[in-house]
């Protein structure tokens, strides 16, 4: 996998005691990376990053917020990376409306704080962005966006997503001649083992079904395209390798979406997560009020022509996987970080597109 480009490689990754982050830097020491990792404490009990004890496995994990800049700028220094993942963010749109100063704060001016980090550091080869598919002025078409549509977003979440693609690119513009290579990832809606964060509908399914109580859907019929945690990491991480190793070419956005056939309404994925689990009752709540978007796809042509990327799994191979990770974890598995790996170990050998790059 990745023919060890990864191996020896310093890699520095912001958000790494988060879902995704923790999932990515146990994917990248698996590859043979020395990793360091800046972010703020996990902000759940439990979380994917300390049952795994993940810190354990890092070259060195920092707490702290990428809005200290001294401290984040001397954390760079020191590990002196030739790639950089940030993912680090304010990621929940609901927390968006009660905390807009926060999001924009983090997901802006942070961004910022960690692209002038990197720059800092003439180590820096490759930097990749980790936004979100909500980035783009979502007309609820039922067609995938493309890179070059619109940047907008009806929430707080969205719109400072959007800013963030808008200040990369800038940036990578700006500094292209003496820096380093830069590329935007936009990805949502993911699923997987470890998550437990608030308003995600399978860690809100997999917390009601451990308590005896129904799953309250708010919106059922709101449709998504679900893929699981290990399809945009491969994305994430054969992107920086392009950067790495071609530099120009591949500074520029790229959006990574599942599998065509991967859209179901957050109805039917409650259900198939309470079938798979063997129990819990699902019921129709009221709606907050809040703007959610009710149906967003992405277009992946220009990943799978420009960097022979496309997604491997069915949604129901990606609820499967995701719901029997919950059940090793509920049922006290001591092996856990063993069958996380098996994970990875699995995913990796289902891949298409690996045996062409």
């Amino acid at each position: 996998m990745f023919a060890e480009f990864y191996k020896d490689k310093k890699v520095f990754l912001t958000g790494h005691t988060g879902f995704k982050g923790g999932w990515l830097s146990l994917w990248l020491t698996k590859l043979g990376a020395k990793v360091y990792g800046y972010s703020l404490e996990p902000d759940t009990t439990p979380s994917f990053f300390d049952e795994l004890k993940i810190g354990e496995k890092l070259e060195k994990s920092v707490v702290g917020n990428i809005l200290d800049s001294e401290k984040l700028e001397k954390a760079i220094e020191e590990a002196q990376p030739e790639i950089v993942f940030h993912l680090a963010a304010q990621p929940l749109v609901r927390r968006s409306y009660l905390e807009p100063k926060l999001t924009y704060e983090t997901n802006v001016i942070g961004t910022l704080n960690v692209l002038e980090g990197a720059r800092k550091v003439k180590t820096v080869k490759a930097f990749v962005n980790v936004t979100t598919d909500k980035c783009y002025e979502n007309k609820e078409q039922n067609k995938g966006y493309k890179e070059d549509d619109t940047l907008g977003g009806y929430d707080i979440y969205s719109s400072s997503k959007a800013c963030s693609e808008i200040l990369s690119s800038s940036y990578s513009r700006s500094f292209l001649e003496n820096g380093y290579f830069l590329a935007t990832a936009r990805a949502g809606n993911v699923i997987g083992g470890g998550d437990w964060a608030q308003d995600r509908i399978i860690p809100d399914c997999i917390r009601a079904i451990n308590r005896g109580e129904d799953i309250i859907i708010r919106n059922p019929e709101a449709i998504r395209p679900w893929q699981f945690v290990l399809e945009p990491l491969s994305a994430y991480l054969l992107l920086a390798q392009k950067l790495y190793e071609n530099g120009k070419e591949y500074a520029q956005p790229f959006n990574f979406g599942p599998k065509e056939d991967s859209s179901l309404t957050v109805g039917e994925i409650a259900r198939k997560v309470c079938d798979l689990y063997g129990r819990g009752k699902v019921i129709t709540g009221e709606k907050s009020g809040l703007h959610e978007a009710g149906l967003l796809y992405l277009n992946i042509e220009k990943a799978n022509k420009i960097l022979g990327w496309t997604g491997s799994l069915s949604t129901d191979e990606a609820i499967k996987m995701t719901v029997e990770w919950y059940k090793h974890f509920y049922n006290r598995d001591n092996n856990l970080f063993e069958y996380t790996l098996n994970q990875i170990n699995e995913y990796e050998r289902k891949i298409p597109w690996a045996k062409k790059n």
